[in-house]
């Protein structure tokens, strides 16, 4: 059975970021590159709670690094009507983490998908036949999703599974709101990350608040969907009824029902208030 992994984070993200990959067993077979796709969703994060922290990335790395020093880096993100992703880099901290890790000789950087050469692929898809994307994401690589605990209106939660739409280059996402749970799929399919982080240290009701909920977790796990679900769970939620959720489970993405590790869900469960109805202010 598929496992997610719930640390408490009561002190420096670094230490429980380290426990809860030791507890999923380590990063296994690790290439060249390591993606990593924080959630960059808005130049504004009018909560500081919004985005991922560059801090747990900075965190990650400095995992990563010891196992594989000759690893290639590149932290993404896309241009989307709520931001130029650059500019976002340079705003939350990943710009000065970039010019860190060069300093030290290492292959860190940072790459804003929109701008990146694209590969046309055909795809047996829910909604894409012929999907426009960076080469950087096709083929062999090794792949994180970072992701923060939101509810959303379009898609209920949005965690692992949902910080992929940000991988579309195109800056005007909202054209593909109305199948966004057919397209996070598709997306989760073509890519299959190697590891799922969810920082639910803090949790927004709402993709950018304005409530937010203290959790005080890191949620680990290898399957977008069953991290995705545990995270629903302690949201108060049932994944069983949550749309994406249920699509991607039947394609081999993870399990709605894990075997959880760690922290129990009864134990850190705060419930969240849901999306009273769609939002065409929803962005990624």
């Amino acid at each position: 059975m598929d496992s997610v992994v719930l640390i408490k984070s009561d002190d420096a993200v670094s230490n429980a970021l380290e426990r809860g990959i030791d507890l999923l067993g380590g990063f296994r077979v690790l290439k060249s590159p390591f993606v990593i796709k924080p959630n960059i969703c808005t130049i504004t994060d009018k909560t500081g709670f919004a985005t991922t922290d560059v801090k747990i990335v900075e965190a990650l790395i400095d995992l990563v690094y010891p196992e594989d020093r000759n690893l290639s880096i590149r932290i993404v993100e896309s241009d989307s009507e709520s931001k130029y992703a650059d500019e976002a880099f340079r705003k939350f901290g990943y710009t000065n983490l970039e010019k860190k890790y060069t300093e030290l000789d290492l292959d860190v950087s940072l790459e804003n998908l929109s701008h990146l050469p694209i590969n046309s692929m055909k795809l047996d898809g829910l909604y894409f036949k012929n999907l426009e994307i960076p080469r950087l994401i096709v083929g062999s690589k090794y792949f994180v999703s970072v992701a923060v605990a939101k509810t959303h209106g379009l898609t209920f939660i949005s965690g692992a599974l949902k910080n992929l739409f940000g991988l579309l280059p195109r800056k005007d996402q909202s054209f593909y709101h109305r199948h966004i749970n057919e397209v996070i799929v598709d997306l989760n399919r073509l890519v299959e990350p190697d590891l799922c982080i969810v920082d639910a240290r803090v949790g927004l009701e709402g993709w950018e608040g304005p409530k937010t909920r203290r959790l005080d977790l890191i949620v680990l796990g290898r399957k977008p969907v069953s991290v995705d679900a545990t995270v629903a769970r302690i949201m108060g939620f049932n994944p069983d009824k949550i749309r994406h959720l249920v699509e991607a489970e039947k394609y081999g993405l993870g399990s709605l029902h894990p075997e959880v590790l760690g922290a129990s869900i009864n134990s850190v469960m705060v419930r969240f208030k849901p999306p009273s109805q769609l939002s065409s202010r929803a962005t990624i």
